[in-house]
């Protein structure tokens, strides 16, 4: 079976930034309060240096490694009988979803991806539920009502 050949947005990789820049500040915040109980509590102070690495690693990973290597591996397809999906980090996940299985899709839109003019898609059957992120809004209006034929049309032919 060839490889699923739709990639999602490149805006996305903006999305994602921005994720990882509200996630970077919490866990700045959160070793800042590290850093001051060692000072209050005087530790050692090479600890300040530890926690300095952290915060840099965890921004730097964050906010530009993580969401390039998950925008590069995102791909997706929708074929007559079942919409393929790979995506992952470090482990590439490849996923089949039949649509016979797919019982209804949503989209969504929160307020990082209104700005973008970005939605997502969430296919549900009976067990799971799958998305698509970092579609533009045409195309996830487009594939939600193909995705939404499609499994009309295979649940008529069972």
């Amino acid at each position: 079976m060839q490889e699923p050949t739709q990639q999602i947005s490149r805006k996305g990789l903006t999305v994602w930034r921005i994720h990882g820049v509200i996630e970077t500040l919490i866990v700045w915040l959160l070793l800042s309060v590290i850093g001051a109980l060692t000072y209050f509590f005087d530790w050692y102070s090479w600890l300040y240096i530890v926690i300095a690495v952290l915060a840099f690693l965890e921004a730097a990973t964050a906010i530009f490694i993580f969401p390039k290597i998950k925008w590069h591996h995102w791909r997706y397809e929708v074929r007559e009988e079942e919409i393929d999906l790979k995506y992952g980090l470090f482990i590439i996940k490849r996923v089949l979803v039949p649509m016979v299985r797919v019982q209804h899709v949503n989209t969504t839109q929160g307020p990082i991806l209104k700005k973008y003019h970005l939605a997502e898609i969430s296919i549900s059957t009976a067990a799971t539920v799958h998305t698509i992120p970092a579609l533009t809004e045409e195309e996830a209006d487009v594939l939600r009502s193909k995705i939404s034929a499609l499994a009309r049309v295979a649940e008529d032919d069972v």
